[in-house]
């Protein structure tokens, strides 16, 4: 059985300000963050958890956030880095379904589709200041099309593909040693992944549970978020997993964090 390797695939950064990263804190203006996708090398299978932004998308709906990706930092790029093509990965874990974290899906035809239950419904059915987090639905053709309504419905860029899901609840050991856990508050159906690897401490990625370490020094959440009290226990959460498991936390949204990680096609192991 080989031993599981786990890849940190840069996909690229955006801009917000710095009172929605932290959020009624600040300092204000502009702050530039990194987005990536983590692939899991498994005896199981091959998985990605969260998969970036399409820079498209982003220029087109949000081009305040002034994205910046090469094409090595799109998903297709990205794999080719570590010897990889799109048709390799067989599982996409979506932390949530926020734009920045689920724009490389639709590249991953073949791939099963892991996502909390409540997140997936989530996407059809937010509050309305959801509405940009939950731009992007090019991971899921038919919500698109129904979101788009009869006269576009068809629009050729809505006929991708037809992903295949499975939705679970609860934490939940999906392979051994690759667990979600049950991180809500950011959005309604938030997952948090960890790794067990052979040579190194655990693994704990926050996911947007928690954007970086700046955050969870101070127990401040990002602004865009459906439940702060829940976002806040999310946080908390996290600290205590690590603890548990004598975990490492990798953050998602860290701007200093995330220069000392080690990127593709570097690995953990």
């Amino acid at each position: 059985m080989s031993d599981t390797k786990v890849y940190l695939l840069d996909g690229g950064t955006l801009v917000i300000d710095g009172f929605h990263a932290f959020w009624n804190r600040g300092p204000g203006g502009e702050l530039r963050f990194p987005c990536y996708a983590v692939l899991v090398e498994h005896a199981d299978g091959t998985y990605i958890f969260d998969t970036g932004y399409d820079h498209d998308h982003v220029m087109k709906v949000l081009p305040f956030e002034k994205p910046l990706q090469t094409p090595e930092q799109t998903i297709p790029g990205a794999l080719a880095r570590i010897g990889k093509k799109p048709q390799d990965v067989d599982y996409v874990i979506n932390s949530h379904y926020h734009f920045d974290h689920c724009g490389g899906n639709k590249y991953l035809t073949e791939a099963c589709t892991l996502c909390h239950a409540k997140e997936l419904e989530a996407c059809s059915c937010h509050q309305p200041f959801e509405h940009l987090g939950y731009s992007d639905l090019s991971f899921a053709p038919d919500l698109a099309k129904a979101k788009a309504g009869a006269k576009d419905a068809a629009e050729p860029a809505l006929d991708i593909y037809t992903p295949k899901f499975e939705t679970l609840t609860g934490d939940q050991e999906i392979a051994k040693g690759l667990w979600l856990f049950e991180t809500p508050g950011h959005t309604a159906g938030h997952y948090s992944m960890m790794v067990e690897l052979k040579n190194r401490r655990p693994m704990l990625f926050t996911a947007d549970a928690c954007y970086s370490q700046k955050n969870m020094d101070m127990m401040c959440i990002s602004s865009f978020h459906l439940d702060p009290t829940a976002s806040l226990k999310s946080m908390q959460r996290l600290k205590d997993l690590a603890e548990k498991y004598d975990a490492e936390l990798f953050y998602s949204h860290d701007p200093e964090s995330f220069g000392d990680y080690i990127k593709a096609p570097g690995f953990y192991s």
